[in-house]
């Protein structure tokens, strides 16, 4: 799996966790999907993506965006 797919992955389970917790525990959960979606959008103009910096020294394949 390249580092973009683990991104991605990795970008929707948190989404995914956000909205659950903000279910049931408590609505201010929605920040850390909108934090998510802001780091999506800002790694798309810059280039920068903190989790693919980290799937990389784990010894992810580079994909064609996080290269």
């Amino acid at each position: 799996m390249t580092i973009d797919r683990m991104v991605f992955v990795f970008a929707g389970a948190v989404v995914l966790l956000s909205i659950a917790l903000a279910h049931y525990v408590h609505p201010w959960w929605i920040a850390l999907a909108i934090f998510a979606g802001l780091n999506m959008i800002q790694a798309a103009f810059t280039g920068f993506c903190p989790a693919a910096m980290v799937f990389k020294k784990l010894g992810a394949k580079p994909g064609a965006a996080f290269r």
